[in-house]
C-alpha cells in the first residue's frame, strides 16, 4: 500500500523552539509542557521513532541509518513535515489552539530555512549553560543512569559539543534578536521551567484561546 503524502498547505504552525547545547534540558522541559494543555511538544527523536519502517520514507530512512550516516535535511524535513500532517489529522495536535513546541529541530541553518514555509517561529528559547564541565558531567550522570554506556562517554559527548558550535549553535542567526530568549539552564527543572513559562505564557495568550474554556 503507497502512503499517501500529506497535501500542499499554507498553514504556517505557531511555533516556540526550545534552542540551547546537548544537556540543556531542552527535552526536559518540553516534555513538561506537553503534558499542559494549550501545548504540542514534538522532538527531533520523536519523528524517528515513530515512522513506520515498512513505509517509503521509512526504507530511505534505514537505508542511511544502518550505514551510520547522517540522514539528509531533505528527508528530515520530509519526515517531520508527514509526521506533524498525521498528529494534526487524529487531532493529536490541534493547530488552532496549540502552541507547537519544538526541540531538536532545526539542527543547522539548512533545516531552519526548509521549515521557514511550515512555521511561525513566535519565540526561541536558548537554554544558556556556560560551564561546560558542569554540562558533561550532567550528561554522563544521566546517561550512566539511564544504562546508556556508550552515551556516558567523555569523548562522545565533547564531539557532541563540537557539532552543536559548528552545525546548530549558527541557526540562531536565523531569527530576530526580538524573538531570542535567553534562559539560565544552570538551575533546577521546576526554576528553568519558571523562566520557560514567564516567556511562553504571554505567547500563549495573545495567539490562542484559553484550551479550557
Amino acid at each position: 500500500m503507497s502512503t499517501v503524502s500529506p497535501p500542499q498547505s499554507k498553514r504556517r504552525y505557531k511555533t516556540v523552539l526550545l534552542f540551547g547545547a546537548p544537556g540543556a534540558g531542552k527535552g526536559t522541559q518540553g516534555k513538561i509542557l506537553g503534558k499542559v494543555p494549550g501545548f504540542f511538544h514534538l522532538a527531533c527523536g520523536d519523528v524517528f521513532r515513530s515512522l513506520d519502517m515498512g513505509s517509503e520514507l521509512g526504507r530511505k530512512f534505514m537505508a542511511y541509518s544502518s550505514r551510520g550516516e547522517l540522514v539528509p535535511d531533505e528527508l528530515t524535513i520530509e519526515m517531520w513535515n508527514q509526521n506533524m500532517h498525521a498528529q494534526t489529522v487524529l487531532s493529536i495536535y490541534k493547530p488552532a489552539v496549540d502552541l507547537l513546541v519544538l526541540d531538536g529541530i532545526p539542527r543547522n541553518v539548512t533545516q531552519a530555512r526548509e521549515l521557514e514555509n511550515h512555521l511561525e517561529v513566535l519565540a526561541v528559547l536558548h537554554l544558556v549553560c556556560p560551564d561546560i564541565e558542569a554540562m558533561v558531567t550532567r550528561m554522563r550522570r544521566r546517561a550512566l543512569k539511564e544504562n546508556r554506556i556508550d552515551d556516558a562517554d567523555e569523548k562522545v559527548i565533547r564531539k557532541r559539543f563540537e557539532v552543536y558550535e559548528r552545525e546548530t549553535r549558527p541557526v540562531l542567526a536565523c531569527y530576530p534578536n526580538e524573538i531570542i530568549y535567553e534562559v539560565n539552564a544552570m538551575g533546577s527543572p521546576a526554576e528553568v521551567l519558571q523562566h520557560v513559562l514567564e516567556v511562553i505564557v504571554p505567547i500563549q495568550n495573545e495567539h490562542f484561546r484559553n484550551p479550557l474554556s
